[in-house]
């Protein structure tokens, strides 16, 4: 039957006149539904909800806290999975110029009460019913550990100057996307030039300053210094990204309240927080 379908997609949702939100219609199912789509081959997951969303109505996003993905069987046999978030607009609103076409015939604002009559599908409503609970804008802080470095052992230069392995390098390019998809506007990262030339790409890619730490590196880290930058980001109404290492990761997510794994290389939890609060979670592996 072959290996599962994988999609993703956002719920839109935008203050005017109480709340609304943007639902697709498809001529070919004759259903109204959330924008949505599969997986490219080698796109995370969060890339395509972001492009989906527009393709399908025209409006661009960034994704802001997840919501709960639907898991179900499709014709072939195949389980089809798909992720959703809720998504913000970032761009213009009006979707009155959308070209019709043979995938998504209209798209249209709703107000919640008459999405819930205009939905077609049961796990569609549920997943609009967590999103007027959850509506309140969120930010999200991306907490990162730097890509594949070359081992210690094959270093003999200074530990701060170890760089990233080709892996590494690759891992760099591919958190473009992500931090794309959340809309980062700041970065903040350790020092050391592993963690610099993880998030170097992204920087150059929007144009964007690098704020480098020490307080942040493995030889220079204390309790006083992480504690210092992780309030001063949640402190923000401003997406960011802070990378760091591994003996230090434990302390920042202390610091936050939030329990996690040790990350792998180019590894990231993605930590939505209002009012200085964290609201929800969700952890990424790039490759």
């Amino acid at each position: 039957m072959g290996p599962d379908i994988v999609a993703a997609g956002a719920v839109v949702v935008r203050k005017q006149d109480g709340g609304e939100v943007l639902l697709v219609h498809r001529p070919k199912y004759d259903d109204w539904s959330w924008p949505k789509g599969k997986q490219d081959p080698g796109e995370h997951v969060t890339a395509t909800a972001v492009r989906e969303v527009v393709e399908e109505s025209g409006v661009e996003i960034r994704l802001g806290r997840p919501l709960p993905p639907q898991l179900y069987a499709v014709a072939s046999g195949r389980t089809k999975h798909v992720h959703y978030w809720l998504g913000r607009v970032v761009g213009e609103e009006d979707v009155s110029g959308y070209p019709a076409n043979d995938e998504i015939d209209q798209v249209a604002w709703f107000g919640f009460d008459k999405a819930r009559m205009m939905l077609t599908y049961a796990d569609d409503v549920a997943l609009l019913d967590e999103v007027v609970r959850q509506r309140k804008n969120t930010y999200a802080l991306v907490v990162l550990r730097h890509g594949r470095a070359r081992k210690r052992t094959s270093w003999t230069g200074p530990d701060s100057e170890r760089p990233l392995t080709e892996v590494g390098r690759l891992q760099a390019r591919s958190l473009v996307p992500v931090l794309s998809a959340y809309g980062v506007s700041r970065i903040v990262s350790s020092d050391s030039e592993r963690c610099l030339r993880t998030v170097m790409p992204y920087a150059r890619d929007h144009v964007l300053p690098v704020e480098a730490l020490p307080g942040i590196n493995e030889e220079d880290s204390s309790g006083e210094t992480v504690s210092h930058t992780v309030g001063h980001l949640l402190a923000q109404k401003e997406n960011a990204v802070l990378c760091s290492h591994r003996p230090v990761l434990p302390h920042i997510f202390d610091e936050l309240g939030v329990e996690e794994e040790p990350l792998a290389p180019g590894e990231l939890v993605v930590v939505h927080h209002r009012k200085g609060k964290v609201v929800a979670t969700e952890r990424h592996l790039v490759r």
